[in-house]
């Protein structure tokens, strides 16, 4: 009933009755099942039209400002009305009409934060197509492997990209061809601004994002039209409790989902005002944020707990430099913010007034679904607090058994909401395999969690080979992969080791192959060896030297025992199963001299 209601707010060119939600998680029973029954609508005939209801809002959504756009540098900005996007999207997506796309084609987009990233992707939505982002940061070979998997038509990008990476993609896909390599302006500028939406079925694909797995190879998490609109729609609203006369800032990038979610569709399904910045948040100086903030009276902020902390060390007068009166909520995504931060955030940039919702959630959940809401949940430093209206979590032990009351184990969900993925793009089977094999019957999230007594959640970081740096899930078996394609490198293990800033370093073990000697050339080498066939975010924060690693006797690798070298903790706990003890005086020994 309650996203029945939610739905009403929308106009849906069709309407389905019966049973809204549909699903089946226990994979050992009967066919996997995770359907939303609602009817045919298109997302951006939503956005323009339909914010609250079909038409009072058309006066607002044409006159009201969308997006104020701050460039890296000072004096870079723009603003850009509903009215200015919806042409733009239009223009666009008659664009790619003329190029032949048609609703179910997958787009690729590899764009840095600027308007067009957003009236690319909405114009995609706009005729049905599926756009695949690619955070701009990720490698030419990342870049192809996405758009390979997802058998992308077309890559739109940036002209200071392009000289880096296409080339690369083009070598593995298909010959450059000046007659498909198209210049956007160019073919914009004699667009209708005329262009009819497509109507979509509920279950229809929205998007395809990829996110790190724990096998190495990225995965598709594919989200559908009715479901997540719906979902990013209520959290949106009610998580900043936002109102028309908001101005929402939130400091993600759009190549991963909190940009998808809460910087595009979430914010525009109700008709918000948003910063969207193309920049560091340390440049030119670090006072940067606080002064945008200030400038267009941020109300909602929204950022990591990877960002606070990068701030936090340079105290509180780059902060109070600026005025931030105007703010009313703060907000951190990405990861679990250590309480410290949170005192820091709550105290100094909020002015111990503004509540602060530490939301938890993952690209796969499409929003949040661990949150307080701002000024009705007593806040917990460091704490996801309760589940989102409609999330039912529940904690499991190793044996699968739900553990009641305070607890500590795997954070498990009991049934779906309607912006839960779908399917991975192209491998049903491994997304069954990935979130539901391990306990039928159950969603599993791949954290850890501890409810407190009085019935708090805490996450607790991954439990699968997967680090959470600055953010973003990265895999180590994909480092790893990117290590020992090195000619010099047999073998390579990854652990997280705890940063100050980023909550995770990565913390690699190399073994050479025969006559190679380790020194800072080779470690130049390795490290720019993952940073092109990465990104600049997998980039190895310490490289060890590791003439052998902890071994048992079947040959699986140790990692609990290397996480505990790469923080030099002597107590190592069991380690009767090593086939070769002496291996960890060695690797004490070589950390010694190769970490500070």
């Amino acid at each position: 009933e309650f996203w029945g209601d939610v739905a009403e707010d929308f106009f849906w060119k069709t309407k389905y009755t019966g049973k809204f939600l549909d699903y089946n998680f226990d994979v050992t029973k009967e066919t996997f099942l995770i359907f939303t029954n609602l009817g045919k609508l298109n997302l951006l005939n939503i956005f323009v039209e339909t914010v609250n209801n079909y038409c009072c809002l058309m006066r607002v959504i044409f006159l009201g400002v969308v997006l104020d756009r701050e460039g890296n540098e000072p004096g870079d900005e723009k603003t850009v009305t509903y009215r200015e996007l919806l042409q733009q999207v239009c223009k666009f997506a008659n664009v790619l009409k003329s190029q032949g796309v048609k609703k179910g084609d997958r787009v690729s987009i590899y764009m840095p934060m600027v308007v067009e990233l957003v009236v690319a992707m909405l114009a995609c939505a706009r005729i049905g197509a599926v756009h695949a982002i690619v955070f701009a940061g990720f490698s030419a070979e990342s870049l192809c492997e996405r758009i390979m998997d997802s058998q992308c038509c077309i890559l739109i990008t940036a002209g200071k990209e392009k000289s880096d990476v296409i080339d690369v993609i083009y070598s593995k896909c298909v010959p450059w061809n000046p007659e498909v390599d198209l210049c956007w302006h160019s073919l914009i500028g004699g667009a209708s601004e005329e262009c009819e939406p497509v109507w979509c079925d509920s279950e229809d694909p929205l998007f395809i994002l990829y996110t790190s797995g724990s096998t190495g190879k990225p995965k598709g998490v594919l989200h559908t039209v009715s479901g997540y609109m719906l979902y990013t729609a209520a959290t949106f609203k009610l998580v900043f409790d936002y109102h028309s006369d908001d101005v929402y800032w939130c400091t993600a990038d759009i190549g991963w989902i909190t940009g998808h979610s809460y910087i595009t569709y979430g914010p525009l399904a109700n008709g918000a005002t948003s910063v969207l910045f193309e920049g560091l948040p340390t440049y030119p100086d670090v006072s940067r944020m606080w002064e945008i903030v200030d400038k267009y009276h941020v109300s909602k902020f929204y950022t990591a707990p990877t960002a606070i902390r990068l701030l936090m060390k340079y105290g509180s007068e780059p902060v109070q430099k600026y005025n931030r009166t105007s703010l009313k909520i703060l907000g951190t995504v990405g990861e679990p913010i250590n309480p410290e931060a949170w005192q820091w955030y709550y105290s100094v940039v909020g002015e111990k007034r503004c509540p602060v919702v530490d939301t938890f959630w993952q690209t796969e959940t499409g929003g949040h679904v661990m949150t307080p809401l701002p000024a009705a949940t007593p806040m917990k430093p460091g704490s996801a607090t309760f589940p989102f209206f409609g999330v039912v979590p529940a904690i499991l032990n190793e044996s699968g058994e739900e553990l009641e009351g305070p607890s500590e184990g795997y954070l498990v969900f009991k049934q779906p909401w309607p912006g839960v993925m779908r399917t991975v793009y192209g491998n049903h089977e491994r997304f069954e395999t990935t979130y539901f094999k391990k306990f039928p019957g159950f969603y599993v999230t791949g954290d850890g969690c501890r409810r407190d007594k009085d019935g708090y959640y805490w996450i607790t970081g991954r439990i699968d080979d997967m680090l959470n740096v600055s953010g973003h899930l990265l895999s180590t078996a994909e480092v790893e992969s990117a290590l020992v394609e090195h000619e010099a490198v047999a073998e390579a293990a990854v652990v997280g080791r705890p940063h100050p800033v980023k909550g995770e370093s990565l913390y690699c073990f190399v073994t050479l192959n025969d006559g190679i000697n380790y020194n800072q050339k080779l470690e130049v080498e390795l490290k720019k060896q993952v940073r092109e066939k990465i990104g600049a975010i997998a980039t190895p924060d310490y490289i060890q030297n590791a003439p052998g690693l902890p071994k048992t006797r079947s040959g699986k690798i140790m990692r609990r025992v290397l996480r505990k070298i790469a923080c030099n903790e002597q107590d190592l706990g069991d380690v009767s199963t090593l086939a070769d003890s002496s291996v960890i005086e060695q690797l004490f020994e070589n950390r010694c001299c190769t970490a500070v």
